[in-house]
């Protein structure tokens, strides 16, 4: 086929099937007319692959078509693109070799990187001074193109009249992590968005950590050596013609009305909490009530934000601190494929900037550009971290900020931004020492900053205790799974369990009851003032932090039932799980009370209390004796007012490591 027997194919192949999207696209205003592939392949087999052999040629046809269309409005704005792709042109971007280029393409893959928009020169006018002969020069190279000579002889020196500028912006593509096999490594590609494909209309589709497709053809860019030549190796940019995002967010989750109904049904079951449950990890034998918090988790509470634009936080973080073999990265493994728009990541891998976002030097348009880490690519779902204790202390420092004020600032090289990052953290340790030790209090065992460790709303110690009746059961739970494999049948199929969540998160905002108000408050006040021994500094055993939590997780427990109201039912739920956890890890040994000290500063009320009388002690024994005090008097004062000798000690040796005391020598202590 010639240019203009192809020209007017496609304009037949317009009319016949694309009349009324082009009067549409007009209306709306819009500048692309978006075609399905299949449908030029059942009108015209040959144009069809003509398009995908020689896509830049076939483009400009479809282009010229287009505006030879006898329609009233301006066609010339709008661009042709094609989506849908037969499968011999969708290729992982590790396949690409030079056979591809000049090749129409479809490629999938995550944004890791993206420039910010700037013009692009496509033709230039230039006016000879000598006779006025008016040259229009296309610019179709990356350098910029002048005329040579003109018609009547004249060589060099012409002056330029006007220029067409389009927008232009580079993305860097990235395979996705479930296309690869073990060991390798993401393979990366440029892609190059033009006109109505870039930023602002598409904003949603190519943001960072987005999935996108791009259909486009692959051309070579040549490498400019420092020489100032041009090297023998080119590089690759995929010129995009339609990008289409495939991201699983909460909010882009696409349900069906038939979809919808079935989860209504499903709602009104009775038992719906139970088989939600049994569905989040049906492999991993027992921890129920780690698996209802991972289902609280994943439904989320609401986001309220107030009149000054402070806004409270909706998502819930949890930490679940085992002994090894316990089933932790089992579980995260399971909920990141559960939950939309899901990470997972392992501590010992990650690094500060993998998790928040990191700033790197962009070859394309001379400057430094964003890179978004772990946490900020799962903005408005899930990021599961495993082997928390094995990160570095720096690294974890970074992470303080994406969990309570839910983003990451950065300021780094000509970059001050601030990116949020709305995302619910599910982490997972081991303790101090690699196992619990059964002696040992849980709390000191947690070998993780107390300001960090204070930022989850529920933290699960999950102890792995010989116990015959129970480890007979997992025993036969555990062998059974490995002679049937597909014994254990989930109540609800993961692909429904996922769009029950998603359209939990997205319908469902609901409100506290004035009964459930009254019950989470009776809670708090009982909690907060349990009766103290006279004289010692009391217990503080629940803080207004936890108070947000025991909401957050009423408000999940509700969407578990897609309900608009919060039930007394609900706030005791929450009550009894964060009242788990707390006396799990909060209890202080000596009053048997639950105390938040524990947990977020590590020192306990009573501990505090005996540091005060310790300290009493060595004041009133200096105005007594002098500088330098006895340890033995010391102890002494201390036994008679109750406290015994090793607790001494152990203050002793708290107040030399914070600087208030020194000893002069063996046996003596004086203050600094």
């Amino acid at each position: 086929m010639d240019v203009s027997e192809q020209i007017n194919k496609f304009q037949e192949f317009l009319e016949n099937n694309y009349y009324e999207s082009i009067l549409q696209t007009l209306q709306k205003g819009e500048e692309s007319l978006i075609i399905d592939f299949p449908d030029l392949m059942k009108f015209n087999a040959d144009l069809a692959d003509n398009i995908l052999e020689t896509p830049e040629e076939i483009l400009k046809v479809a282009q010229n078509a287009l505006e030879n269309l006898h329609i009233e409005g301006d066609t010339t704005k709008i661009s042709v693109r094609f989506k849908h792709l037969p499968e011999s042109q969708q290729i992982k971007i590790r396949h690409i070799r030079s056979k591809h280029i000049n090749k129409f393409l479809q490629i999938e893959g995550i944004v890791r990187q993206k420039t910010d928009v700037r013009p692009q020169v496509t033709s230039a006018r230039f006016e000879c001074p000598s006779c006025g002969n008016i040259i229009n020069i296309l610019q179709l190279d990356s350098k910029f193109k002048e005329p040579t000579r003109c018609s009547c002889g004249r060589s060099g020196k012409f002056r330029m009249i006007s220029k067409e500028l389009v927008d232009a912006q580079k993305l860097v593509l990235e395979e996705a992590p479930e296309d690869l096999s073990g060991g390798e490594q993401p393979k990366r590609l440029n892609i190059f968005l033009k006109k109505d494909l870039v930023s602002p209309i598409t904003e949603k589709k190519t943001n960072p950590g987005g999935r996108i497709i791009v259909v486009g053809y692959i051309k070579e860019i040549p490498i400019i050596l420092a020489s100032g030549g041009k090297s023998t190796r080119f590089d690759l940019i995929d010129e995009a013609n339609y990008v289409e995002p495939v991201q699983e967010d909460f909010s882009d989750l696409q349900i069906s009305k038939k979809e919808i109904k079935e989860i209504k049904k499903l709602s009104e079951d009775p038992e719906i909490y139970e088989k939600l449950v049994n569905s989040i990890a049906p492999t991993i034998y027992g921890h129920e009530k780690v698996k209802e918090a991972l289902l609280l988790q994943m439904m989320g509470g609401c986001r309220k934000k107030n009149t000054t634009g402070v806004s409270v936080r909706g998502d819930m973080h949890i930490l679940l601190i085992g002994d090894p073999g316990s089933g932790k990265s089992q579980l995260l493994k399971r909920i990141s494929n559960i939950a939309p728009k899901a990470r997972f990541v392992s501590g010992k891998g990650a690094s500060g900037v993998g998790l928040t976002a990191s700033v790197v030097k962009d070859e394309f348009l001379r400057g430094w550009a964003l890179e978004a880490g772990a946490l900020v690519l799962a903005n408005g779902g899930l990021c599961c971290i495993d082997e928390l204790d094995k990160m570095s202390t720096e690294d974890r420092s970074a992470m303080h900020e994406a969990l309570e004020q839910q983003t990451v600032t950065i300021s780094k090289a000509n970059i001050q931004a601030t990116l949020r990052a709305e995302t619910t953290v599910l982490a997972a340790a081991n303790p101090k020492f690699g196992r619990f030790d059964p002696y040992e209090l849980l709390a000191k065992q947690i070998e993780l900053p107390s300001t960090l460790i204070n930022r989850f709303d529920l933290i699960f110690p999950i102890r792995d205790i010989p116990d015959k009746v129970k480890d007979e059961k997992l025993a036969s739970f555990i062998l059974n799974m490995h002679l049937n494999p597909m014994s254990e049948k989930e109540d609800i199929e993961p692909e429904l369990l996922k769009k029950y969540v998603a359209y939990a998160r997205q319908q469902v905002f609901p409100k506290l009851s004035p009964v459930a108000m009254n019950e989470i408050k009776d809670f708090y006040v009982q909690m907060r003032n349990t009766a103290s021994e006279e004289g010692t500094i009391a217990t503080i055993p629940i803080s207004a932090r936890q108070l947000e939590a025991l909401i957050r997780l009423s408000e999940a427990s509700a969407r578990t039932r897609l309900s608009d109201k919060i039930t007394k039912k609900d706030a005791q739920k929450a009550i009894e799980l964060l009242y788990f956890c707390l006396s799990q890890i909060g209890v202080d040994p000596e009053t048997g009370k639950i105390d938040i000290d524990r947990i977020t500063t590590g020192i306990t009320a009573s501990e505090r209390s005996h540091i005060a009388v310790v300290r009493e002690i060595i004041n009133d024994l200096e105005k007594a004796i002098g500088k330098t005090i006895p340890v033995e008097d010391v102890i002494r004062e201390a036994e008679i007012k109750g406290v015994n000798s090793e607790k001494v000690e152990d203050v002793l040796e708290k107040l030399k490591r914070k600087g208030d005391i020194f000893s002069p020598r063996q046996g003596l202590i004086s203050k600094i």
